[in-house]
């Protein structure tokens, strides 16, 4: 025999459907509330998106010499690995540059501010982008590739700028500074690291 707490009538039936979706919807809410301080945790700092997500090479495999380009911010960025004689031909360039001691603060991390402009002496990491007008000069190491006066360097085709292997600019050139070295750091012994500045420890 069916006793009265058998019995459920359609209104009863309904206010337990109700509270049961009510009760679902506020645990979702309680969830969603309680994951948003973790979703955060894992976007990138302010300072990380005003830089621009960093780039990672392996320069490993980069022999004397050559030349790499990568992209960081929408930027090409060069890594070159300089032979020793380009390293010794630096020093006798310094007369026919506009700024050999890197004094435009600017176009540096303080770190890269020497007679190499880099952390290591050998690698060269720079934005190969004309501080004329953006344009992107050649990469011509070769002493009179470019002209029989041509020291070996970066030469822009469009307007004429010419920079050594050190990126930095020439007397005489429509570029008014030295090429931009961006924030960089090593990790290890052949990872280079580019948007992180050699004292700053990624996050």
């Amino acid at each position: 025999m069916a006793t009265i707490d058998d019995v459920q009538s359609p209104a009863d039936e309904e206010r337990r459907k109700l509270l049961a979706g009510a009760t679902a919807a506020a645990g979702g809410v309680a969830l969603a509330g309680a994951s948003l301080p973790f979703l955060a945790s894992l976007a990138p700092s302010e300072r990380a998106r005003a830089l621009g997500a960093p780039v990672e090479a392996d320069i490993a495999s980069l022999v004397p010499g050559e030349l790499k380009t990568l992209e960081w911010r929408g930027k090409p960025v060069w890594l070159l690995r300089r032979t020793p004689a380009m390293l010794s031909g630096l020093e006798s360039a310094r007369a026919q540059l506009t700024d050999p001691d890197s004094q435009v603060s600017s176009q540096q991390p303080e770190y890269a501010r020497n007679p190499t402009r880099s952390i290591r002496p050998e690698l060269l990491v720079t934005v190969s982008l004309c501080t004329h007008l953006g344009c992107i000069p050649t990469y011509a190491p070769e002493p009179g590739s470019v002209g029989s006066a041509w020291p070996g360097g970066f030469y822009c085709p469009c307007h004429g700028s010419k920079f050594d292997l050190a990126g930095r600019v020439y007397k005489g050139s429509p570029a008014p500074t030295n090429l931009v070295i961006p924030p960089h750091q090593f990790s290890g012994g052949s990872r280079l690291v580019i948007g992180f500045d050699a004292t700053e420890t990624p996050a």
